[in-house]
């Protein structure tokens, strides 16, 4: 063949080059098994990146069919794993959204609770640790954990995953009346007695018959002390005395 000279030789270099950098694509020709089993393996060996690129090109390539499903329900648990929570999230409510009766839609409500129970930690681990300024602690993680949670306890109670539901649920009730009690210590301290009074009625009346029951009232009768408010200074240490004789609070009171 004669050699090309010229323009239209380095335009033909070009060409040839350019196809040379063409890599196909391995996925080209997998079956919805193939993908499901290649992604799952991903993940397992902890390459959330990879897994969910393949679990979201096996919905793409093969939208219907139990592969599919799953597919949807793995993207949640993956991100989840990949410490993307709201990716995560948005996956599993996609999932609940698109198959309410699907046989694996309690584990779909448990993952919200996990990942939001997980994104929490910080605020837990505060909580139950060292106090600093409640300004910046935020607990609307903590109830949207509590009420996924609560979906598989009442809507699947026969579920695998209820027992831990029930569990974590529990942990997180005991944490909720815990910060509102502390909201109400801080409103005390600064002398602010009705809020104090306030968020000590609601710890009372929205997380009954945990630890922080006795901190409640005790906080609720220092506050009307403070206030003067005697007859109902009264009323709390009578409360008081009956469920927690030797309670501190009695005697701060000067009772």
């Amino acid at each position: 063949m004669r050699r090309l000279t010229g323009p239209l030789s380095g335009l033909f270099i070009l060409l040839m080059a350019g196809c040379a950098g063409i890599t196909e694509d391995p996925t080209k020709d997998w079956s919805p098994e193939k993908f499901y089993t290649e992604a799952k393996e991903k993940v397992t060996e902890g390459d959330y990146e990879t897994g969910i690129k393949y679990f979201e090109t096996l919905e793409a390539r093969y939208p219907y069919g139990r592969y599919a499903e799953q597919a949807q329900l793995e993207i949640a648990y993956a991100n989840y794993k990949y410490e993307e929570p709201a990716l995560a999230i948005a996956a599993a409510d996609r999932f609940i959204r698109l198959h309410p009766t699907h046989p694996n839609v309690d584990y779909a409500y448990y993952l919200k609770g996990l990942v939001n129970f997980h994104g929490e930690r910080g605020f837990i681990n505060w909580l139950f640790g060292s106090k600093d300024d409640l300004s910046d602690r935020d607990p609307k993680g903590a109830l949207e954990a509590y009420n996924a949670f609560n979906e598989v306890v009442q809507r699947f109670p026969n579920s695998r995953y209820a027992e831990d539901s029930r569990q974590r649920m529990a942990y997180l009730f005991e944490a909720q009346a815990k910060y509102e009690t502390m909201v109400a210590r801080f409103y005390y301290e600064r002398d602010a007695y009705v809020a104090a009074v306030n968020r000590a009625k609601y710890a009372l009346e929205n997380y009954p018959r945990t630890p922080s029951t006795e901190d409640a009232l005790g906080i609720m009768a220092l506050s009307y002390k403070a206030m003067g408010m005697d007859d109902l200074l009264k009323d709390t240490l009578r409360i008081l005395r009956r469920n927690f004789p030797e309670s501190r609070y009695i005697a701060e009171t000067g009772a």
